[in-house]
């Protein structure tokens, strides 16, 4: 029996491991611990750059804050080096930093965090509350944006704040045009990451490769084009609820005039929970855009036994039932995958599977080039 799943917490910084099954102790490394931060990178002596600034929590770079280095790195075009460390603060990148890369050091995303632990409920200092947007520890807005071997990690926890009902806490929420991410981690619990786009009538590309995202409510959702290739979802255990559903993994809110919503591709789901605790997907049109019509293809993926097979979709809402929206599967595998009761989960045939591509999805962007 695997270990039970520590949550995120500021107490002693106790983060899931991807594939792990248990907790990992993830404190950013001591100053003492690393002679060279920025590793293969170099330093801001050695090679800085008008293009690069280095960031590290000890002092050792240009900045010792995100942020700090995202407000100085104006213009497009900017890298962004991290150096091992827990950075807790909120991050905001506005439309007009294009082209900009983030990169973790150490090319382990394990040992760059970015984490802080608002939620939608959460009461702002001038008054209200955050709201799910507002509730981001990292916001990205602008087009052709990459990241590579970061954690964005939201760790509110419901049990430390009983009072609140709304419990939306993201992670990440990405809105550019062409935005990438390369082995990165989304920690959370309710909405861990949000793949959306700036407006409702915005088609965002969005790529994630070899990426990890866990959660339990909706924990992957928005209305962006994007495309999960080769990732983990993991679901985590509730001590919360008595009886299942615990969550949903997916829920997008595609427009309906866009072709292309969610894919994903050669990835894999397994969890903590009771077996069939969770559900695969709901579709989520949003009080903003009624006329929304999710898509979703989950494909050539592994589902285990906490997917729901007998019923692995549910309505949001019972006026927008599944049913009615873009909903697919195709040769998948594992527990979660049976198909159990006909019609449950629709089928592509070959010739319809031969559309559901990262091909046909991000168009004349190939960001799976620079894996």
């Amino acid at each position: 029996m695997s270990s039970p799943h520590l949550p995120l917490s500021r107490r002693g910084f106790l983060l899931a491991g991807a594939g792990a099954g248990a907790a990992l102790a993830l404190a950013a490394r001591p100053a003492h611990a690393t002679a060279r931060p920025f590793g293969r990178y170099g330093s801001p002596e050695r090679r800085r750059t008008a293009q690069t600034l280095y960031v590290d929590p000890h002092g050792r770079g240009d900045f010792t804050t995100v942020q700090a280095a995202v407000t100085a790195a104006t213009g497009s075009g900017r890298t962004l080096v991290l150096a091992p460390g827990v950075y807790r603060e909120t991050v905001a990148v506005d439309t007009t930093r294009t082209e900009a890369t983030w990169i973790g050091a150490t090319e382990n995303p394990r040992d760059v965090v970015i984490v802080y632990d608002n939620a939608a409920g959460t009461p702002k200092p001038g008054g209200g509350t955050y709201g799910t947007t507002g509730s981001a520890t990292t916001t990205v807005q602008a087009d052709g944006f990459t990241a590579r071997w970061i954690t964005f990690a939201n760790d509110w926890l419901r049990a430390d704040h009983p009072d609140i009902s709304a419990t939306q806490a993201v992670a990440l929420k990405v809105q550019g045009d062409r935005s990438a991410f390369h082995h990165c981690r989304f920690l959370g619990h309710q909405d861990t990451l949000y793949a959306d786009s700036t407006a409702l009538g915005v088609f965002a590309r969005q790529y994630f490769a070899h990426c990890y995202a866990e959660g339990d409510v909706d924990f992957v959702f928005g209305r962006a084009t994007a495309v999960y290739e080769g990732c983990h979802f993991r679901t985590l255990d509730r001590t919360d609820l008595a009886a299942a559903p615990y969550g949903f993994v997916l829920a997008p809110s595609t427009a309906n005039a866009n072709p292309y919503g969610y894919l994903v591709s050669r990835s894999r789901i397994s969890g903590e929970a009771p077996a069939a605790a969770y559900k695969l997907a709901r579709p989520w049109v949003p009080s903003s855009d009624t006329t929304a019509r999710p898509s979703l293809v989950v494909r050539d993926s592994w589902l285990g036994p906490g997917i729901d097979a007998v019923a692995p979709y549910t309505n949001m809402s019972d006026a927008f039932p599944w049913q009615s929206q873009r909903f697919a599967e195709y040769r998948n595998s594992g527990p979660g995958a049976a198909i159990t009761v006909p019609g449950n989960r629709p089928q592509l045939t070959a010739e319809q599977a031969g559309s559901a591509t990262r091909e046909a999805c991000l168009g004349d962007w190939t960001p799976w080039k620079e894996c």
